[in-house]
């Protein structure tokens, strides 16, 4: 998968990992995240997504945090919450919300199956452990659309690697290292405690 990377997404490691702005940061995470997505779905269904998709991406900072504590780098912890994010689109029909193509949803799993398969996490069940223990709010399916799937913001042949994009344009494999200097404050929802 194609991922951007740059000093932010680290302000947002460090916040989520230190405790007194961890829940800020997380709340204005999943924010920006359903605010995303949201502008990627079907303008027709966007509203009636956004519920489910704050689930969504709240229980994928928990997985992003464990990746990181099992020592995934940033850009792969992250690609395996976008991972997450993806089968659940797939199993609901949004392929227009995809990151990738349907074709490569095996081999994005096959990449990270052993952090998958130890937190049960599969494409029919994206969130495994992860899962709130209500489950996530009910969204409609369009399930019609996995017949002939148009990804418009799917980016194809990206499966073998994590590929990082930089400020400058630049495409690193494997991503950044995190600079020295990480300031916390800089995540969104930082500002919110």
């Amino acid at each position: 998968m194609k991922l951007r990377q740059n000093a932010k997404h680290f302000a947002y490691r460090k916040a989520l990992e230190t405790p007194g702005i961890r829940s800020a940061a997380t709340a204005g995470l999943v924010r920006l995240h359903t605010k995303v997505f949201a502008g990627k779905a079907d303008p027709a269904h966007a509203e009636e997504r956004k519920p489910h998709l704050d689930g969504l991406f709240d229980a994928t900072m928990d997985s992003y945090l464990r990746a990181l504590q099992e020592g995934y780098s940033e850009a792969e912890a992250r690609e395996i919450t976008h991972i997450q994010a993806n089968f659940d689109f797939y199993n609901h029909g949004w392929t227009e919300m995809m990151e990738f193509p349907t074709d490569e949803l095996e081999d994005h799993y096959d990449r990270y199956r052993e952090f998958f398969e130890r937190w049960d996490v599969t494409i029919d069940e994206p969130l495994g452990q992860f899962a709130p223990p209500e489950g996530l709010t009910e969204a409609p399916s369009t399930p019609e659309k996995l017949e002939d799937p148009e990804h418009p913001h799917a980016e194809g042949g990206f499966a073998d690697d994590v590929y990082v994009e930089t400020d400058e344009g630049d495409l690193v494999v494997g991503g950044q290292e995190a600079p020295a200097d990480v300031d916390a404050s800089q995540a969104v929802g930082s500002e919110d405690r």
